[in-house]
């Protein structure tokens, strides 16, 4: 699919975001609750015969609950939608697909930096045919991690909008294993739906 931003000047990213947000199958709200549910589905999680709480006996790196979030909100949409949506199979889905309509299909995004998020250095690099497509959909969660007051960490922004292959910058040096999004691109493409809902 060619990039809806082709020829768009970036002072009108941000509405071309609003109406490709509005023309998907899944509105903010369901996003939201979605997003939330699959976070305090991680802390009610009992772990082991000894019922093990995450955020009370574990307190797991910011790169575990990205995972176990990047796990949940797929099966909770495949659960509630089966005709609908599917988790990931092959190397060729992005992490949530749209069996109506594989231009709808999500990759999800998660970071515990308050404001930005982040992809591995493949990210800024030509896809392969028989990999996923790096332009589409994406949903990114940013949430707090555990301190040493071990307070139960929250969700802090969900965002949702449209990125394409180019927009994503790879580090300069050759060892550089991160890949970024410049301001504009994160300000005009993916828009906040939480706290704040930047959509309508």
């Amino acid at each position: 699919m060619d990039s809806p931003y082709n020829g768009v000047p970036a002072s009108k990213w941000k509405t071309i975001t609003k109406q490709l947000i509005n023309e998907h199958p899944l509105s903010p709200d369901e996003i939201v609750s979605i997003v939330l549910d699959s976070w305090k589905d991680i802390f009610a999680t009992r772990i082991g015969d000894k019922a093990f709480l995450i955020g009370k006996h574990i307190f797991p790196k910011p790169q575990i609950m990205g995972f176990l979030l990047h796990e949940l909100i797929p099966l909770r949409l495949e659960r509630d939608y089966p005709d609908t949506w599917r988790r990931e199979a092959t190397a060729g889905d992005k992490d949530i697909i749209c069996l109506s309509n594989d231009n709808y299909s999500i990759e999800i995004k998660t970071s515990s930096s308050p404001r930005n998020i982040y992809g591995n250095r493949s990210y800024a690099q030509q896809t392969a045919t028989n990999k996923k497509s790096k332009s589409g959909y994406y949903l990114a969660v940013n949430f707090g991690k555990f301190k040493k007051d071990k307070v139960q960490p929250d969700v802090v922004k969900i965002r949702f909008g449209w990125l394409d292959h180019k927009d994503w910058l790879g580090q300069k040096a050759a060892s550089g294993q991160q890949s970024r999004l410049s301001r504009d691109v994160e300000e005009s493409k993916l828009l906040e739906l939480y706290p704040v809902n930047n959509v309508v």
